[in-house]
């Protein structure tokens, strides 16, 4: 069967396009946070890039056209990477500047070489730097948490196949030339539109599914550095009060107390009290069912700690909580009584699917007085496996 070069476009274009309406229609709907927005910016440039190739494909003096689809093609790419580092909470001012020198570089070699550059202008370069920004991705996607979600993993073995097809393409192209046999059958624009297509359909279904995971619990995901939000902000966010610490000012209080209770010898407990299957729940039952379980556990945590227990953030889905015991006993029963107390506060729920509660506990008779060993036993023994040691979120407790 004969293709030809305009009909394979223009499916291409119509296929991307529906992908990413629905994925722009579904962010505007949401109202999504910037993971979202910036998803939604990758699948508004892949039309773009495609309508360009398809106005060059049928007006070749339109040399201008492949500016345009060369920098829209590359900002897919790399908008889904940058996607990728918002979602792990990762520094952003580097990377958007990458990206955004990445796609005007592409459409500033086709226009330095202007009509005369013909069909493959600065294609090397747009190779180049798509094979860089889907490795980028591929790695974001294994690590942070999006390596926690399965789903990440699919977005990732795209990423690293499309970052080699594009490696491909690149040596092919300066070795043999784009009018060798081998670039034109395999590696030349309509075996390329259906890669396209591939990863358009695989992106869209892990980027909703990615997303509708994260909407429920993104205002409890505690941010660091210059964005790190204050109790009140934090509060305003997810419905809690102030008697939930952000993590900083959790682990100043855990520090404090663990000085005090050194001079006095006394017993401190630091627990680690977890919720798993948000994510999941928020998939199958939709945000709103998984904004009412993860607010109805914080506020049962709250409730069942001791009296003058402090407690605070420990990324999207823990908790951490310390406070003075009288004895490795008075520990335990203390967190029957957060586990227990949880899961029946959390039955009351209207129409809530149970999730998993775990709650792991450590103490300074057996770790010491260091701050990061207590949290990592804590944190490991509510698990079940063994102890990460630091903070959560990369936290550092000597700089909080």
């Amino acid at each position: 069967m004969e293709l030809d070069l305009t009909s394979v476009l223009a499916m291409t274009a119509l296929t991307v396009s529906i992908s990413g309406a629905v994925f722009i229609t579904d962010t505007v709907v949401r109202r999504d946070d910037a993971v979202g927005r910036i998803w939604a910016g990758a699948f508004l440039a892949g039309p773009l890039a495609l309508l360009a190739f398809l106005v060059w494909a049928q007006d070749r003096s339109a040399w201008w056209a492949v500016a345009i689809g060369n920098a829209a093609f590359v900002s897919t790419i790399s908008m889904m990477w940058l996607g990728c580092r918002r979602y792990n909470e990762r520094r952003m001012g580097v990377a958007s500047a990458a990206v955004t020198a990445g796609a005007a570089l592409v459409a500033v070699v086709v226009l330095v070489a202007g009509p005369h550059g013909g069909d493959w202008a600065g294609a090397g370069e747009t190779y180049a730097l798509l094979t860089v920004f889907g490795v980028l991705g591929c790695v974001e996607c294994l690590r942070g948490a999006l390596r926690a979600t399965r789903v990440a993993w699919t977005l990732a073995v795209v990423l690293a196949l499309h970052s080699a097809f594009c490696l491909v393409r690149l040596v092919v192209f300066v070795v043999a030339g784009p009018d060798s046999a081998f670039f034109v059958t395999w590696l030349s624009t309509i075996p390329a539109s259906f890669v396209t297509v591939t990863l358009t359909i695989v992106a869209l279904v892990t980027a909703s599914v990615l997303r509708a995971g994260r909407v429920p619990i993104r205002g409890l995901r505690m941010l660091t550095g210059p964005r790190a939000r204050t109790a009140a902000e934090m509060a305003r966010a997810t419905g809690a009060d102030s008697g939930v610490l952000v993590a900083e000012q959790f682990w100043i209080a855990l520090q404090g107390l663990l000085t005090r209770a050194s001079w006095h010898n006394e017993l401190v407990a630091v627990f680690a009290v977890r919720v798993d299957d948000l994510q999941r729940i928020a998939t199958a039952f939709g945000t709103e069912a998984a904004s009412d379980i993860a607010r109805a556990w914080r506020e049962s945590v709250r409730h069942h700690v001791p009296a003058a227990a402090r407690v605070g953030e420990d990324g999207p889905s823990a908790l951490l909580v310390s406070t003075v015991v009288v004895s490795a006993a008075d520990a335990r029963r203390a967190a029957e009584r957060i586990s227990q107390g949880a899961f029946e506060d959390l039955r009351t729920v209207p129409g809530a699917v149970l999730p998993t509660v775990g709650v792991g506990v450590a103490l300074t008779d057996e770790q010491g007085w260091d701050a990061t060993a207590l949290v990592a036993r804590a944190r490991a023994t509510s698990l079940g496996g063994e102890a990460v040691a630091g903070p959560a979120d990369g936290l550092d407790p000597a700089r909080p």
